[in-house]
């Protein structure tokens, strides 16, 4: 899942990116309303995390354009005006919900989590590959029901392996999936999880190559027979 956080408080865009990221959502952030909507032009979000007093363009007017133009991502709006008047004007412009500052990480992290379930009125499917499996719903990874302890950004590659399985990701591919646009680590990070990824699924007894490299292309899961 990927958010993208509007926020020109520094210090506060720099923790609720932390708390987003512990939490395994990759995470953009953007400092005012206009470079917003042109991240959001570029990229696809799952979530925006929007404050509405911002530089440039305020965030009201930010989602009034953004559902004018046919986007229709879940957007929580943040303020520090604790007025039933500014909550009834952001949810008019078009914010799925909203919050107002100091926020309670706890509570905001629930309230994202609802919002991405909404609109879905079945849990996500088990992704499975022979003997592995992973469970979106809990986080639950296993292999041959032994229970696999990861990182989140271990789980995050996991999982993204298993939804395009037989697909050849390049590392390219990978940070831009995974990691946020501002901060980008080198592509040997990637290699070293990918290490770390394969010796714990070795623990278990999954074979070496489960994850394979195809040379010069980048990283898939090993296709089973009949796959």
């Amino acid at each position: 899942m990927r958010i993208l956080l509007v926020e020109d408080d520094a210090y506060l865009a720099e923790v609720l990116a932390e708390a987003l990221a512990a939490q395994r959502y990759t995470v953009d952030t953007v400092l005012d309303g206009e470079a917003a909507w042109i991240q959001i032009g570029t990229l696809e979000y799952d979530l925006v995390l929007l404050d509405v007093m911002l530089p440039k363009l305020d965030g009201i007017c930010l989602c009034q354009r953004l559902r004018s133009h046919g986007y229709r991502m879940p957007i929580l709006m943040v303020t520090a005006r604790d007025t039933s008047t500014d909550k009834v004007i952001g949810l008019d412009a078009g914010a799925d919900d909203y919050m107002v500052k100091p926020l309670d990480v706890r509570e905001l992290l629930a309230r994202i989590r609802a919002l991405l379930r909404r609109g879905s009125t079945s849990s996500p499917p088990i992704l499975e590959w022979g003997d592995l499996h992973l469970d979106p719903a809990t986080y639950e990874v296993s292999y041959r029901e032994r229970v696999l302890r990861l990182t989140p950004k271990e789980y995050s590659l996991l999982e993204l392996f298993l939804c395009n399985g037989r697909q050849i990701m390049s590392r390219g591919a990978i940070l831009a999936h995974l990691w946020s646009l501002e901060n980008p680590p080198k592509e040997d990070t990637i290699k070293v999880h990918i290490r770390s990824l394969r010796q714990k699924l070795r623990s278990l007894g999954a074979p070496e190559d489960l994850i394979e490299t195809v040379h010069g292309l980048g990283y898939r899961l090993k296709p089973l027979s009949g796959k």
